[in-house]
């Protein structure tokens, strides 16, 4: 990363500020990002020592971090009853794995919800609980109820530790254009759905999205990804400020937008600590990917739109009481996140987010900011509505749904 100015002593000061400004969050969150976080156990390793294990027939199963195209040639290569098989035997990775059919993961992580459902409701019986982990336990058994539920598309799952999901709203593998909402801190299993502050969640931002799209395009197939397949910071501490969790998330998400089906072009919307995960990822980003958007940014790694090195098209916005204004952009020596998108001199296509409140409010029906999100994501780009009322946004973009 490049710093702000060359002169060494002002990078000695903001390396200083930086230090002092992380000391600060670390001790107001009582280290809750670095500190251990255990969980009910890693079932998906289990799961995968058995894969390696496996054969179907006389063949060997491919390494579960095979390239999707790899992966979707082996799938592609077998019976339905073959495919049927593997899932209902190996569902925690058949439901996770990139390049599978789109279909069948949603059977596979069905059939690896119902298990982590059965032993989830043991652990709430476990007496050696604290009283802490019983709350836990109980969430959770509500938490993999309420994703079993007739008409969920459930894309990934995994109940190790804190979990990851993702599931899918529209039918994917038919869709024209796709969005994917990627979420920032404290996203996880438990955290991935709200009934208070809906829209505050990744389910609720994709369903407000998937809503808007569709009142936007009546005639267009789209289809929305609550993306919470990574893990991502616990609290606004250290892990929030480095960029280890964005550089792994970073290749989740590119694996995931290189395994879509069909030709679909594709969005990010990215929120928060996500659009960290989306800088990073967007250099490495198949060409089917053609904007990406953040909103409430620290950052996303780099000075200008232009190392991020994309072909998509960059797109910022933030709502004028967002907090994270206040976050000093900047990187020095692994802390922070880089320039602030939203400012000028960073070159991304700066958004309205009128009627957003807060950090969390981008995807609130009625906004702006949800407005904006929804015309990116059929590629209407002529009806967003730029920050300031002004049309600098759309400059250079011919067509009302040019890519």
């Amino acid at each position: 990363m490049t710093s702000f100015d060359s002169s060494p002593t002002l990078q000695v000061w903001r390396a200083l500020f930086a230090l002092a400004v992380v000391f600060v969050l670390l001790m107001t969150t009582g280290w809750t990002a670095i500190r251990h976080q255990p969980g009910p156990g890693q079932p998906r390793e289990a799961a995968l020592a058995a894969w390696r294990d496996g054969r179907i027939g006389v063949r060997e199963l491919p390494d579960p971090a095979s390239p999707p195209d790899v992966l979707a040639a082996f799938f592609g290569s077998l019976t339905a009853r073959q495919r049927d098989r593997l899932a209902a035997d190996h569902p925690l990775v058949v439901g996770n794995l990139d390049g599978a059919p789109v279909t069948l993961r949603y059977r596979a992580n069905r059939i690896a919800l119902d298990a982590a459902l059965d032993a989830e409701r043991k652990r709430v019986e476990d007496k050696r609980l604290s009283p802490d982990g019983h709350q836990e336990a109980v969430r959770r058994t509500h938490r993999f109820a309420s994703l079993m539920r007739a008409g969920r598309q459930i894309l990934a799952f995994d109940p190790s530790g804190k979990g990851r999901v993702a599931e899918v709203f529209g039918d994917l593998d038919r869709a024209e254009h796709v969005s994917v909402v990627v979420p920032g801190v404290d996203t996880n299993l438990l955290t991935f759905q709200k009934t208070a502050r809906k829209y505050t969640a990744p389910v609720g931002m994709a369903e407000s999205l998937y809503t808007a799209e569709r009142a936007s395009a009546p005639g267009t197939r789209t289809a929305v990804i609550a993306w919470a397949d990574y893990t991502a910071p616990v609290g606004v501490g250290m892990d929030a400020a480095i960029g280890r969790l964005a550089e792994n998330g970073a290749a989740r998400l590119v694996s995931l937008t290189r395994a879509l089906p069909g030709g679909s072009r594709v969005a990010l919307f990215c929120h928060s600590y996500g659009s960290v995960v989306c800088g990073v990822a967007a250099r490495d980003l198949p060409a089917r990917v053609a904007d990406v958007a953040v909103a409430g940014s620290p950052g996303m790694r780099a000075e200008t739109a232009a190392e991020l090195d994309t072909g998509a098209r960059v797109w910022a916005m933030r709502d004028a009481d967002d907090w994270i204004a206040d976050v000093p952009y900047l990187a020095v020596g692994g802390l922070g996140h880089g320039a602030d998108p939203v400012a000028p001199e960073f070159g991304a296509r700066v958004l309205s987010a009128a009627g957003a409140v807060g950090h969390a409010g981008y995807f609130e029906p009625g906004t702006e900011s949800l407005h904006n999100f929804a015309e990116i994501g059929v590629g209407s780009y002529r009806t967003v509505r730029c920050a300031a009322g002004q049309d600098a946004c759309r400059s250079g973009i011919s067509g009302a749904s040019a890519i």
